[in-house]
């Protein structure tokens, strides 16, 4: 049995998937980080209003822990839209009013990566 065929189209098979996930890694490294004083202004109401329900050093509180750990394999894309548009039913509000989307895409960014400290 020829394995260069099998290989082939284990690659053709394969192609798809990566292109999405660069595609989709590529759209957060595009969330820069906003101009100060806005990038100021935005840890400043991550850490009092975010901190306010999910702990002051974010590691939890009334709300789940924004720590990397526990955000780990968690999509981006479903964090960036919690933010935004809030969880109905429950005390996470919509920011949506006062970030726009780049803005949510960074926090979780920082939020992500350890560096909302």
């Amino acid at each position: 049995m020829d394995s260069v065929p099998v290989r082939r189209s284990l690659w053709l098979l394969a192609l798809p998937a990566l292109l999405a996930t660069s595609l989709w890694q590529s759209q957060l490294a595009a969330a820069a980080a906003p101009a100060e004083p806005r990038a100021g202004a935005l840890l400043q109401l991550l850490h009092n209003d975010c901190g306010a329900c999910h702990g002051l050093s974010l590691k939890g509180g009334l709300g789940s822990p924004l720590t990397p750990q526990a955000l780990a394999g968690k999509p981006a894309d479903s964090l960036v839209a919690t933010i935004l548009n809030g969880r109905p039913g429950t005390p996470m509000p919509p920011w949506r009013p006062f970030l726009s989307e780049e803005e949510a895409q960074w926090l979780v960014q920082l939020l992500q990566q350890g560096g909302a400290r």
